[in-house]
């Protein structure tokens, strides 16, 4: 009998910035790749994780996403879950239910695209990589998409996690070094495969395991990837998770641009509501300094980098495609970045389900 590790992957309860566990199970394994129904439910101490009490801690996980683990090897697998109640209900951390509901209770219809630019910095101990023991670094400049010893920090790490995600199956777009030094980006999502689907769910799903996969394999490198939104004080660019997002209606030639003025529209109309769930610490990013607009301002424009909503320098040429939300922060969880732009600029009203039992969906 052939056996398979499956890694089972969950977020975490912890505040303000919900974080990642996993654990591994041993199945039997026919030589066939796992969908996430050929595999059983499993359970967790919540109170280990800030998401149970100590006298009731049982939660369960549920196999939502499956991929090929670039690290075990061939015939092991990466199963991104989501954690529910003992009674089958979701557990209030589970914030991809909710993306899950806006889906099927509307966004579907509208076929949003999406696609993640997620930036981190890479720390060796208490320091950013590649700077001095002391002191700081030459002014960020350079660094951007930069070649060199003296320039670029951690390539090692970063194509090697971008060929892992390659081999897991991810919808990884491309990689490049960031403008403050020891700060990269990977990109999640659309690439404009026409076997891929880009709804939101699988991004998300993707960019989860994306980050699991660059944390576990800083562990072989004594390597951490931090998603702080402002690593480091002062003069230096901070970290996002730059967001684009398309509609069937905005990707339309015929309707393109006013669709996008009225995605924009409805955006500013929330802009509170989305800053509230776009990373934790955002005040000490979104300044108006560092190619960000102020945080208690909406701003947009055509190649704008300095605005909240960037319309690319292309889509307003060809008058139709997709905008670019530049507000949330690097570790913000993307099923609410991406629940909070389906609500918004899809116009739905959640109906808010009885409580009942449901069963997580793939």
């Amino acid at each position: 009998m052939k056996l398979s590790k499956v890694t089972y992957i969950w977020i975490d309860g912890a505040e303000p910035t919900q974080a990642l566990r996993s654990k591994t199970r041993v199945l039997p394994y026919n030589g066939k790749m796992f969908a996430p129904s050929d595999l059983p439910q499993w359970n967790f101490d919540g109170s280990s994780t800030n998401q149970a009490s100590g006298h009731e801690s049982d939660l369960t996980i549920q196999p939502v996403c499956v991929v090929k683990d670039p690290i075990a090897g061939e015939g092991h697998f990466l199963a991104m879950c989501e954690v529910l109640n003992p009674d089958g209900t979701p557990h209030p951390t589970n914030k991809r239910h909710r993306l899950v509901q806006l889906m099927e209770q509307g966004g579907k219809k509208h076929d949003p695209w999406i696609g993640f630019e997620q930036e981190y910095t890479l720390f060796k101990g208490q320091q950013p990589l590649g700077w001095p023991d002391r002191g700081y670094p030459a002014p960020q400049g350079p660094f951007y998409c930069g070649v060199g010893a003296d320039e670029v920090f951690g390539r090692h790490l970063v194509d090697d996690h971008a060929q892992a995600c390659i081999d897991a199956g991810l919808m990884i777009y491309g990689i490049n070094a960031e403008v403050m030094p020891g700060q990269w980006e990977f990109q999640i999502g659309y690439r404009g495969i026409d076997s891929e689907s880009a709804d939101p769910i699988t991004v998300c799903d993707h960019l989860w395991l994306a980050r699991w996969l660059l944390y576990r394999m800083g562990e072989e490198y004594d390597i951490s990837a931090k998603l702080h939104p402002k690593p480091v004080k002062g003069d230096w660019n901070g970290a996002g998770k730059h967001t684009n997002i398309s509609t069937r209606e905005t990707r339309d030639p015929k309707t393109g641009m006013d669709a996008i003025g009225q995605a924009i529209k409805a955006l500013e109309m929330r802009h509170k509501e989305h800053i509230a769930v776009y990373g934790a610490d955002l005040e000490l990013r979104l300044t108006g300094r560092h190619e960000t607009a102020p945080i208690d301002k909406f701003m947009a424009g055509v190649g704008h980098r300095g605005a909240s909503v960037r319309i690319p320098q292309p889509v307003a040429a060809k008058g139709y495609g997709y905008i670019e939300d530049r507000r949330p922060g690097a570790n913000a969880n993307p099923y609410e970045v991406a629940a909070m732009l389906v609500e918004t600029i899809c116009g739905i009203k959640l109906k808010e389900e009885a409580v009942s039992k449901v069963k997580a969906t793939g």
